[in-house]
């Protein structure tokens, strides 16, 4: 499951690039959640909230994607 890992990994990536000066607790903050949790999120917690990521994705304009998320695929057949 190298998926969630790669996810923390992605949002640490992006927090640093989008708010170069926050510190951890700046950035918690930011997205209402505790410094630990932020810490949890970027090593892929997997017991940390799906809505919290989605409230870091959201404030780092990278919330797109989530509405995709488990959506079966269509077939060339389906309707």
């Amino acid at each position: 499951m190298e998926t969630i890992p790669q996810i923390g990994q992605n949002l640490r990536l992006a927090r640093r690039k989008s708010y170069p000066d926050d510190t951890l607790e700046d950035f918690a903050l930011r997205i209402g959640v505790s410094r630990a949790t932020l810490q949890r999120m970027e090593k892929g917690d997997l017991s940390v909230s799906l809505g919290k990521y989605f409230q870091a994705a959201t404030l780092l304009g990278l919330d797109a994607p989530f509405h995709t998320l488990l959506k079966p695929k269509q077939s060339l057949f389906d309707d």
